[in-house]
């Protein structure tokens, strides 16, 4: 039910489903081109030691979090009631 107490609609639910896949591809997306700028320059220079470990682990310490944090919203980490933190309050 939305906010006006009435259910929605097909297409409506439709729309949400699209918007969601989206959003989610786009995050993966940009993880994808944000480890590239983050551990490229490792492979392009020719970066050897501790600057090539530091950046390639930059880069996969990143794409690690938004792979953690689109698990979590898969596995429905979010609030039951949008805007309250928890079903009683």
């Amino acid at each position: 039910m939305d906010t006006h107490g009435r259910r929605r609609t097909q297409g409506e639910r439709d729309a949400v489903t699209v918007e969601i896949g989206y959003a989610l591809c786009s995050a993966a997306f940009a993880a994808a081109v944000l480890f590239g700028a983050v551990a490229g320059p490792a492979y392009l220079f020719g970066l050897t030691g501790g600057v090539r470990s530091a950046l390639v682990g930059a880069g996969v310490v990143f794409a690690v979090r938004v792979v953690s944090v689109l698990v979590r919203f898969a596995r429905g980490g979010q609030p039951s009631q949008p805007g309250r933190t928890s079903p009683d309050s």
